[in-house]
């Protein structure tokens, strides 16, 4: 990792060194970069699996607030262990949040805070992190930052870190939400371990609304539908399997030699079911979607019986809508990332359907899910041509300092690791530190695919391999997706708060295995 001060001469040639250096050593960047690479071994269920396009979308349940108090929303959330019918007649033990898979849904207003307490019934040390939220340190999900189960008699891994704040049973998470409406989510983010804890289920969703939002008109009520998709694999048991080297998740993480670029399930759920259909109207629908995979890119399109693809309209991007709608014909989609989609299906006769299809998947992992056009019905619903006004702008000139992140695979610990910089993390170590208000423009290059996530602030992407971004990476991001070889160069102010925050690959396993680095905010 490499940081200057910038110059005028140096601001005008960041574009045209930006290939230059995503080529060094990578001398087949090109090459590579116009297709998505395969991250990751797939693991093969050993339980028969359903047809697609058979069981009910499920919706995940909306939380109530528990109390509100001085401008406050409480929530209350147990994580607990309980077994739930995945796939259909089969009993999969999970572990989750307030007992269901994906974890409840916490709906919010912008700049209302909220208190969410997290209650922790399993048997290891969990920590939660709210994906995408503008939150203080002390909140943010720091891996470190242990809740333990009352029956835990060590701290784990807080023990190595001398700023980790451990509690024991519970902990307050409060969330200020002063940013953007947002499809936001939140999952465990404790060290070396968040990858097989997402995969037990270990994740959910939240919403931030506002009434500007609210009065574009855009599908809402039952015709905006959250849709987190994650692959996942199942033993002959019906339990979830992982690859884990230790399947307690106590002592030694990790996974097994063939899963060390990421573990890939056979099997695509849907708000936590398998291949589902959900019945429509002819009408325009508002589609919010997560990719919570640990490793799985996707690539999905919209594809009636008759063959005739429908057009992806995106509205917003992870953190917020854009300024005018962009439409795709496919869009790639890579772990962490979310999209806000509305398609219409006005056009498909009564009785016909339109499946979501991953141009990236084979076989099983080809489908995603289905819709089933059941009735004609009155859309009063629109797209206007602008959607927002206030979108953070930064320009070249805004920044202070250029920096420079090569994520990449080498050695840790005497072993293979996934590292940021040629380091392992390390919560000792500071890696980057800048000011709280300086506007800053990194330049990231990959090996392999790598969806890298910031915490605490969202990005524009400025260039891909010197040239321009690509039409999915427009608004306001959080997540980008490296491809092969490529490097990506993107701008953020770092406003908010003061404090210690994180940036990694969003590739679970990597995560776990070292690609993450400190971030000080000062």
């Amino acid at each position: 990792m490499r940081e200057r001060g910038i110059t005028r001469r140096r601001m005008l040639g960041i574009g045209g060194t930006l290939g230059l250096m995503a080529a060094t050593g990578l001398s087949t960047a090109a090459a590579l970069a116009r297709r998505p690479s395969i991250t990751g071994a797939e693991l093969r269920s050993a339980i028969p699996l359903p047809p697609p396009f058979q069981v009910p979308l499920p919706i995940p349940l909306v939380l109530k607030p528990a109390g509100t108090a001085n401008g406050v929303d409480r929530y209350e959330i147990t994580q607990r262990e309980t077994s739930a019918e995945i796939l259909p007649g089969v009993r999969t033990p999970l572990w989750t949040y307030e007992g269901s898979f994906p974890g409840p849904t916490i709906e919010s207003r912008r700049g209302w805070p909220v208190t969410v307490t997290h209650r922790n019934e399993l048997p290891v040390p969990t920590v939660v992190h709210l994906h995408g939220g503008r939150t203080p340190a002390a909140s943010d999900g720091y891996p470190t930052d242990l809740v333990l189960p009352e029956t835990s008699v060590h701290a784990g891994h807080g023990m190595h870190d001398p700023r980790a704040v451990v509690t024991r049973l519970t902990r307050d998470y409060t969330f200020p939400l002063d940013q953007r409406p947002t499809l936001l989510w939140y999952h465990d983010h404790r060290m070396d371990f968040t990858a097989p804890a997402i995969w037990r289920g270990l994740a959910g969703l939240h919403v931030v609304r506002d009434d500007a939002e609210e009065n574009l008109g855009l599908p809402a009520g039952p015709r905006e539908l959250p849709l987190m998709i994650a692959d996942r694999a199942f033993a002959a048991d019906g339990s979830l399997d992982y690859p884990s080297l230790d399947p307690s998740l106590r002592e030694r993480p990790g996974v097994h030699d063939a899963y060390l670029a990421g573990v890939l399930g056979d099997v695509i759920l849907v708000n936590g079911a398998p291949w589902p259909v959900h019945e429509t109207d002819a009408a325009r629908y508002r589609l919010r979607v997560l990719n919570a995979s640990n490793a799985r890119h996707y690539e999905l399109e919209a594809v009636a019986d008759d063959g005739r693809r429908l057009d992806l309209v995106q509205v917003g991007a992870d953190q917020g809508l854009l300024a005018a709608p962009v439409i795709h014909h496919t869009l790639p989609i890579a772990p962490a990332e979310r999209y806000d989609l509305i398609v219409d299906f006005t056009g498909v006769p009564i009785g016909g359907r339109v499946r979501i299809l991953n141009r990236l998947g084979s076989g099983r992992t080809r489908d995603v899910m289905a819709f089933r056009i059941a009735r004609k019905a009155t859309d009063h619903s629109r797209v206007p041509g602008t959607l927002s006004t206030d979108l953070p702008y930064w320009s070249r000139a805004d920044a202070v300092r250029v920096r420079d992140f090569a994520f990449r695979a080498g050695q840790m610990h005497g072993g293979h690791g996934w590292l940021i910089g040629g380091l392992p993390f390390d919560p000792a170590r500071t890696d980057v530190t800048t000011r709280l208000g300086d506007v800053e423009v990194w330049r990231l290059v990959a090996d392999v695919h790598h969806p890298v996530h910031l915490h605490l602030v969202g990005f524009r992407v400025l260039s891909r391999s010197g040239g321009p971004p690509l039409p999915h990476d427009a608004g306001l991001k959080d997540t980008v997706s490296l491809r092969p070889g490529e490097g990506v160069e993107i701008i953020t102010r770092f406003d908010g708060y003061r404090g210690r925050y994180l940036f990694h690959c969003h590739n679970a396993e990597h995560e776990d295995m070292g690609m993450m680095a400190n971030l000080e905010v000062v």
